[in-house]
């Protein structure tokens, strides 16, 4: 179909952007009948800057029950593509294009006939912003992505070029000095009383097991390290180093890229097949490493082993005690610190019911749990390892209040866990009329169930309760078989839960029996309402956090990440503060910080350009925030066990840009 102009409430033109934000209303886009709108964004700052699309239903007025949110780079004319069949809400992270950042889809299915405003949020920022809006386009076909590589955005280190912070390094030689230097250090735990796990040896609980096992005593939970002290896992999420700067399609925006077929840094590219399941297209993903490049600069040939000794005398001395998870399996073992790990694979099946919620009734799905669970076999035996998680953030748990007995009813696939559903229903109401009357449904039949349904449950409250049952079942299932196939293959070690991104709904806690530690993921200031959430809801386990961060925007990246302050030593305090409030908790066992380095100016494999490392992309430490770590490693333990109130920190705040 031809382009033609867009809609008439998001004019072409220049915008001042206040603090507060700014909207467009676009609710035009629900009668088009193309599958693209597009158009050019240019915001005029330092920084990146995040925009969203909300999409607001007639059914439920005045809560946005769907929305798009992306981000741009500064003084960069980006097209913002929006592919309107990603309202069906089968993608969660679809495809970027070259000059767009991360996009991230939430929310449930909506169809454009019950929605009732569309709008595109500038969001909120410190400071006053102007942005040029043009180009504003509907197609069919997917548009042309043109970018101005006049200047360049990235120095030979990886290092954003037209920003300045405290730290950055101004040559190779610099910075191999500075990787040298500390590779010379040595240093222990900076507590004296911990163990070689990083335990408290003025808190023996028991004998120990020769393995990492929990404990609760008075009310309160705690593990316990192989030789039975008490340990409160702090740790360090990917702590290792890989490629992941995407490179393709910006490579004229960067100083130095060597060629991919120079033997000397062939093992510094590696390529993904980065499948659009939302739709937009297939893009093939090139991923290089700065910060392998700069290890080499440093260290030559023998970089690897090099790093693997700076990094365990970093974390030590930081009183990290933990490898978390997504990190080098190098290190496993071979580093003095304990370490936490994940399913290689979760099991799945061919056919889905909504999302990656498998069919978790079938065979195949008990099958392919046992077949994942012996890649745990290796490692059985490790006394470093504190235990896995079976998986990380689900991505059909990211809709609140997501009702999966809803999404079985709505797939079209004959499904194992259908059969069973409507085989139940039959059961249970016997004649269909009986099922119309309670379900305030007009079915001729039963069978009639096996075709597409939407919202089955919204019908009355006898269906939402009767799916709403069925769906903690499916959840219990989803958990309990991939569990005892775990616990079957390695009896050691602790099943550490799912990682849910948040509770979206009680029912997601359905089957914690079957671990030993709850995980969430938890992007907060302060874990403990989260926590205490879980508490709530019956779950009696220790709780390990298995990802926080924050970010600011005095140094490279130009993205703060999911919660934002003003400075480097700003997020040392929010660390700290956020350490000592996990311990406080009679629950909480564990925190384990998102991550070890900052993620790349340009966005690394998604989008994602935050300032979120202890380290920089340089491996360099932010000394400011290293040393607020450090304090609370000396008072954590007597925190843990109730002795002690967290120190009173005051945390500012900033406004977060982040997708």
């Amino acid at each position: 179909m031809a382009e033609k102009m867009m809609i008439q409430g998001m004019k072409a033109g220049d915008y001042r952007f206040p603090p507060e934000g700014l909207a467009f209303d676009v609710t035009e886009l629900r009668d088009v009948k193309t599958r693209y709108a597009y158009f050019k964004l240019t915001a005029h700052t330092k920084r990146g800057l995040s925009l969203r699309l909300d999409v607001f239903s007639k059914d439920e007025p005045g809560e946005r029950v769907f929305d798009m949110q992306t981000g741009v780079l500064p003084e960069i004319t980006a097209t913002i593509v929006i592919d309107l069949h990603w309202l069906s809400g089968e993608t969660l992270f679809p495809e970027h294009m070259p000059g767009q950042q991360k996009i991230t889809c939430h929310g449930r299915r909506v169809t454009r006939e019950e929605i009732s405003c569309m709008q595109i949020v500038m969001m909120e920022r410190d400071e006053e912003t102007e942005i040029t809006v043009s180009d504003l386009m509907l197609s069919d076909e997917f548009p042309e992505i043109k970018l101005d590589f006049s200047e360049k955005l990235i120095d030979e280190m990886g290092q954003y070029t037209k920003n300045t912070w405290k730290g950055k390094l101004s040559n190779t030689e610099e910075m191999a000095e500075k990787l040298r230097k500390e590779a010379e250090e040595e240093g222990a735990y900076p507590n004296p009383d911990w163990t070689k796990y990083g335990g408290y040896r003025r808190m023996k609980l028991s004998e120990g097991s020769g393995f990492f096992s929990k404990k609760k005593k008075n009310g309160r939970w705690t593990l316990v390290d192989p030789e039975g002290y008490a340990f409160f896992s702090n740790g360090l999420d990917c702590t290792v180093i890989r490629s992941d700067c995407r490179v393709d399609g910006l490579k004229d925006w960067l100083t130095w890229l060597p060629e991919e077929d120079d033997p000397k840094y062939q093992e510094l590219f590696l390529h993904e097949d980065r499948r659009s399941s939302g739709g937009i297209r297939k893009r093939d993903c090139t991923l290089f490493s700065f910060e392998r490049a700069n290890l080499m600069r440093a260290f030559g040939d023998a970089w690897y082993d090099s790093w693997k000794k700076m990094i365990g005398v970093q974390l030590k001395k930081c009183g990290i005690n933990t490898i978390g998870n997504w990190s080098d399996p190098g290190l496993f073992g071979t580093v003095g610190i304990p370490y936490v790990t994940s399913l290689q694979r979760f099991p799945g099946t061919k056919k889905t019911i909504f999302r990656d919620f498998p069919d978790v009734l079938s065979d195949e799905y008990a099958k392919d749990a046992e077949e994942c669970a012996k890649a745990l076999l290796p490692r059985k035996d490790d006394p470093w390892m504190i235990g896995y998680f079976l998986r990380n953030e689900p991505a059909w748990a990211f809709v609140d209040g997501l009702v999966v007995a809803d999404e079985v009813l709505y797939s079209s696939e004959k499904t194992v866990t259908k059969e069973v559903l409507i085989d139940e229903i039959r059961e249970e109401y016997e004649t269909v009329e009986r099922l119309n009357a309670a379900w305030n449904l007009q079915l001729s039949s039963f069978d009639e169930l096996y075709e597409s349904r939407e919202h089955v449950s919204r019908g009355s409250a006898e269906a939402a309760a009767f799916l709403h049952e069925f769906s903690c079942r499916l959840i219990r299932a989803y958990v309990e078989i991939p569990a005892k196939a775990c616990r079957a293959a390695d009896p050691n070690h602790m099943i550490l839960g799912m990682r849910w991104a948040w509770i979206s709904d009680p029912a997601l806690v359905s089957g914690w029996e079957n671990f030993d530690v709850f995980s969430i993921n938890c992007y907060a200031f302060d874990p403990t309402a989260a926590l205490d959430n879980i508490v709530s809801l019956g779950v009696d386990l220790p709780i390990v956090i298995g990802e926080y961060h924050f970010g600011a925007q005095d140094a490279g990246p130009l993205a703060t990440g999911l919660k934002a302050v003003p400075t480097q030593k700003d997020r040392g305090k929010a660390i700290r503060a956020y350490i000592e409030k996990a311990a406080e908790h009679p629950y909480g066992v564990g925190c384990h910080y998102f991550q070890y380095s900052d993620q790349f100016a340009l966005g690394r494999f998604d989008g994602e350009n935050y300032n979120i490392g202890l380290f920089d992309i340089c491996l360099q430490p932010y000394e400011d925030l290293i040393g607020e770590i450090q304090e609370s490693a000396q008072q954590i333990y007597e925190i843990a066990a109730g002795n002690r109130l967290p120190e009173d920190i005051r945390v500012p705040q900033a406004k977060v840009i982040a997708y």
